[in-house]
């Protein structure tokens, strides 16, 4: 009983060589080189953004249309003038969107060049006022502005 001491034989199966290229260490030294490269690059400098100037009121308007918005779905319109006796101002309730708009159009006919002033609740949806923005300038309303406690 002879037995072989090459390693080519072991357990009676020749072996097979791979002739296939190993990639792993050449995508290594990629990433790496990559990684050097993007540190490298000069990173360019953010450009200033020009923001469009707006004037601060230094006064706010003397007569207003105002919109209070209130958490049981209603909400009051209003003229709010310094001096009430020339503008009427009393104030309508409107129990629902399509007769705040019906309200507000009639007072943006009444009155063309007035202002619109929004005011909320604390716990009114962001998108209700936003709502409410968006109709009065489709209806033609140029000034409307957010009133706000100080």
């Amino acid at each position: 009983m002879t037995t072989s001491i090459s390693g080519s034989m072991r357990g009676g199966r020749a072996r097979k060589f791979k002739s296939e290229i190993n990639v792993v260490p050449y995508i290594d030294v990629m990433l790496v080189l990559l990684v050097i490269f993007m540190a490298a690059a000069p990173m360019p400098n953010p450009g200033m953004v020009d923001l469009p100037k707006t004037g601060k009121s230094a006064l706010p308007p003397s007569q207003y249309i105002e919109v209070i918005l209130k958490k049981d779905a209603n909400a009051q319109i209003r003229i709010n003038a310094q001096n009430q006796s020339n503008t009427g101002g009393d104030i309508t309730t409107a129990k629902s969107h399509s007769v705040l708009l019906e309200n507000l159009s009639e007072l943006h006919q009444r009155y063309p060049d007035m202002p619109l002033m929004i005011s909320a609740e604390k716990n009114i949806m962001y998108d209700d006022v936003v709502q409410v923005i968006s109709d009065a300038k489709k209806m033609g309303i140029e000034r409307v502005g957010l009133a706000a406690k100080q």
